[in-house]
């Protein structure tokens, strides 16, 4: 039977696990405490540990050493209800075999804990911690979507394995990668990133290998490339998809040689780094038109992070507009946001994601002029956004869109009347053109009584038409 150790100071958490474990045939033990927990720990070695962050006293994660003196490998699973980028990398670093955020299902507790017991030795190999302070925290989320883009940047970052980056433009993809060079071996070293859409296809492979003097018209002295300029550090390349087929090839052969050729140089080059890309283009789909190698897609993708987008991890919006208040903010006082304010910022689509927000809470603090902001501090929506989505989404987004312009000023009217107003017409008037004016094809097109048909086209003027 194995021993498991709580160690959490909220009695219902506590009850709840002993309850789920017992059931399941484990030996439980409960700690209020740091102090209780490596007493308890001295009397009887677990097999495994599930380590609350904030407790009374000593916190969790500066316990991790101690119990590990105590248990030898029996793995440590961190909880936390405060779950942030530096608290994942620490819990990680610090030799925890996983990291979960609360609230979470206790089936999805028994499952790590069935598979850190099966592979319990995993935690004795587990990278120490050093003594150095931990970088701020780059990122602001406490949405399971983002606690996950954590925990993935704390797994990766001491390795030296190329990342794959995705996501919608404004997500923050440079930070990811930002994130993963300030806490991998290498952040000593220099961090290079470069946007490869901003440069035209034939200075792609001079901007990353370098040339030499007289390699094409105009290079007039010899240039090191990144990859060159990265060695002992990171480079990250933005918007990958646009590197050009014959580049493709020669960045395959860098990423696994290690090994550079400048342009117009027949010698290679040793030079040590790790790659991170980036993009927000379907690298898949470019690979099955034959636009992107799929062997250096493969090499690329050895490990994936997705970045979601703002609209899938809505409960960070609130603490990310603080966040930028408090950066733009000029004088003693931040501006407070209105529950008007809030309300709208949780209510709007975001096609920009989170470098929109920052933008539209930036110029919202500008407009209120130190005071409160409201709802109409903030720009207005776009009458015809710019977006990559189908025609329905489309629709939605638009639809979204006009709802939350008025709504605000529109509480107590006929809102729903105004809306139909605006969007039947332009319905009634494609049915009608697709059935070729035939007023009872049309009804039965829309779904409706040609007398409701008949009704409506009356409403709005149309039987013109």
């Amino acid at each position: 039977m194995s021993h498991v150790l709580i160690v959490d100071d909220e009695p219902s958490i506590c009850w709840g696990f002993r309850e789920l474990l017992t059931d399941e045939g484990y030996d439980v033990s409960v700690a209020s405490s740091a102090e209780e927990a490596l007493d308890l720990a001295d009397q009887t070695v677990p097999d495994a540990v599930v380590l609350d962050v904030r407790l009374p006293g000593r916190d969790g994660l500066s316990t991790i050493q101690d119990l590990r003196r105590r248990i030898g490998p029996a793995p440590i699973i961190v909880i936390t209800a405060f779950g942030n980028l530096d608290t994942a990398v620490r819990a990680l670093q610090e030799g925890a075999y996983d990291y979960l955020t609360k609230p979470f299902d206790l089936d999805q507790i028994s499952e790590v804990l069935r598979r850190a017991l099966r592979c319990s030795s995993a935690a004795a190999t587990a990278p120490a911690a050093d003594d150095r302070a931990i970088a701020p925290e780059t990122f602001i989320g406490t949405s399971p979507a983002m606690q996950g883009v954590f925990k993935q940047i704390a797994l990766v970052a001491p390795s030296d394995m190329p990342v794959l980056i995705t996501g919608e433009s404004g997500t923050g993809k440079d930070l990811v990668a930002q994130a993963i060079h300030r806490h991998s071996r290498r952040k000593d070293a220099p961090f290079l990133p470069t946007c490869l859409a901003a440069l035209s296809p034939g200075l792609i492979e001079s901007e990353l290998f370098g040339h030499v003097r007289g390699a094409f018209t105009g290079a007039e002295q010899a240039r090191q490339g990144l990859l060159e300029l990265a060695d002992g550090g990171t480079v990250f390349l933005d918007e990958i998809g646009d590197v050009p087929l014959p580049v493709q090839v020669k960045l395959l052969r860098a990423i696994e040689q290690h090994e550079i050729t400048p342009v117009g140089d027949g010698r290679t080059r040793r030079t040590d780094f790790r790659v991170l890309a980036a993009t927000n283009r379907p690298l898949d789909e470019l690979v099955a038109r034959g636009e992107f190698r799929e062997d250096l897609f493969y090499r690329l993708g050895v490990f994936h992070i997705h970045v979601p987008p703002l609209r899938e991890r809505v409960e960070d919006i609130p603490p990310l507009a603080q966040a930028f208040l408090s950066s733009a903010a000029t004088g003693e006082r931040t501006p407070a946001l209105s529950e008007g304010a809030l309300r709208e910022l949780s209510s709007r689509r975001w096609p920009g994601n989170v470098r929109e927000l920052r933008n539209a809470v930036e110029r919202a603090a500008l407009v209120a002029r130190g005071g409160e902001i409201e709802a109409n501090h903030f720009p207005p929506l776009p009458i015809f956004p710019i977006t990559d989505c189908t025609s329905t989404e489309a629709l939605e987004l638009a639809t979204a869109n006009w709802a939350s312009e008025h709504v605000a000023v529109e509480e107590c009217g006929d809102l729903l009347d105004h809306f139909l107003r605006v969007a039947e017409p332009p319905l009634l008037k494609a049915a009608l053109l697709h059935c070729g004016g035939n007023r009872a094809a049309a009804a039965k097109t829309l779904g409706i009584h040609r007398a409701t048909l008949r009704q409506k086209l009356s409403e709005h003027g149309l039987n013109g038409d």
